[in-house]
């Protein structure tokens, strides 16, 4: 079976090969992509999340800090 499923025809096809190399490199970078991006959507999250916060609070409704 997983010789019908890599195209096995009695040897190894260099083309096959290097097509296969190839791809599976391609994973590898859409991979490390993948985690770059949700570490700057993570970060983007939180910055929006303070800044919302930051928004909710009304300095002209707050009480005067006790001295």
């Amino acid at each position: 079976m997983a010789k019908a499923l890599l195209g096995y025809v009695g040897g190894s096809d260099p083309r096959l090969l290097a097509e296969m190399r190839r791809l599976q490199q391609r994973v590898q970078d859409l991979e490390s992509e993948l985690v770059r991006i949700q570490a700057e959507n993570d970060a983007l999250q939180a910055a929006a999340s303070h800044d919302r916060i930051m928004e909710s609070v009304d300095a002209h409704e707050a009480e005067p800090a006790l001295t």
